[in-house]
């Protein structure tokens, strides 16, 4: 499994040499309670630098972060092992936090911290807990699509009537992300031949959920896959509420792969463990202020309880996902080569 998981992550490895924020594993790894920590964050410096500022602004402790892509992140940490300055990795999806605790590198959590999520968005084990929610949706544009014709599963858009008229974005990892489920959930074989038929499809190719929400939006693609929260961020920019804009979410039903619900998270590397610190950053990040930010800010879904969803979103519990181990979404190797194969990348 290890040498799978360093293959998984070669591709992410050479682009750490262009990684301007990262440095190799030089530098002061600190000393438990000294109220500084190191953070490696596959989440993006816009989204999360205001509530690491809290953060530091709340506990006193000081945060040195790198950031980069969570498969760079996760590369780095495996290329690193013990000799890591990092305390925390902060993940943008369970996928890459499963490989480095399957890599041996992060420390088991208190129970306290882990009971505050549920089951389905922590490690069995204990080595990670997930901090936000990201539901994948089909985006459609209400004008175009009649919503009592939307399909009730993903598998439906291989279908002729959505010809032309599908966006998706196969270099981005939150898709990638997705067909690493389908292949989890219904094995290679029908992965690949949703992927065909996709392609078969003729689907508007895009870099990311954002061109894909905003062109829905525009009336120049009918349909998208893409995470929920994408739609209230077009709404934001436009100093708007979501039910003013044409793109629309529809959450498939019935435990379709379409409606994976991945998770964010943070995990400690095994060296900081039992750092009262980096245990403070964990609990912050579970915490009221933190979960409201990710509500509200990022318009993820909160993990804890007591902490809405955004207005207008359906709360967490009520969504029908698919029953996944989101750590065995850690194949990102043969994820991409099966895109690449069926000619979408």
């Amino acid at each position: 499994m290890q040498k799978r998981l360093r293959l998984t992550l070669t591709v992410a490895l050479a682009g750490l040499l262009s990684l301007t924020a990262c440095g190799g594993p030089e530098g002061d790894p600190g000393k438990p309670g000294d109220k500084r920590l190191t953070i490696y964050s596959g989440r993006s410096e816009a989204l999360v630098k205001p509530v690491l500022e809290k953060f530091e602004k709340s506990t006193g402790i000081s945060v040195d972060v790198r950031y980069g892509s969570t498969a760079q992140m996760a590369a780095q940490l495996l290329e690193e092992g013990e000799r890591s300055p990092a305390d925390a990795f902060f993940a943008q999806d369970a996928g890459a936090l499963g490989a480095v605790g399957k890599g041996g590198l992060l420390a088991t959590l208190p129970g306290e911290l882990l009971d505050r999520v549920p089951a389905a968005y922590r490690d069995a084990d204990g080595e990670w807990v997930g901090v936000s929610g990201r539901s994948r949706v089909l985006a459609y544009n209400a004008d175009q699509v009649d919503a009592a014709q939307l399909p009730k599963s993903v598998f439906e858009l291989t279908d002729p009537r959505w010809k032309g008229r599908i966006g998706v974005a196969p270099t981005n990892g939150s898709f990638q992300a997705f067909v690493t489920a389908l292949r989890v959930q219904h094995g290679d074989a029908r992965a690949r031949e949703f992927l065909t038929g996709l392609k078969a499809n003729q689907p508007q190719i895009r870099e990311g959920n954002v061109q894909i929400v905003s062109d829905i939006d525009a009336g120049t693609v009918a349909v998208g896959l893409v995470n929920h929260y994408y739609v209230y961020e077009l709404a934001k920019e436009r100093g708007g509420n979501p039910d003013a804009l044409k793109a629309r979410l529809h959450f498939f039903p019935d435990g379709d792969t379409g409606g994976l619900v991945n998770a964010a998270g943070i995990g400690l590397l095994k060296r900081s463990g039992g750092d009262p610190d980096a245990r403070a950053l964990v609990d912050y990040l579970l915490g009221a202020e933190a979960q409201t930010y990710f509500a509200t800010e990022t318009f993820e879904y909160p993990l804890t309880a007591g902490v809405p969803a955004a207005p207008g979103l359906p709360q967490l519990a009520t969504l029908d996902a698919p029953k996944i181990d989101l750590n065995d979404l850690d194949t990102l190797d043969a994820t991409v080569a099966m895109i690449k194969e069926a000619g979408l990348a």
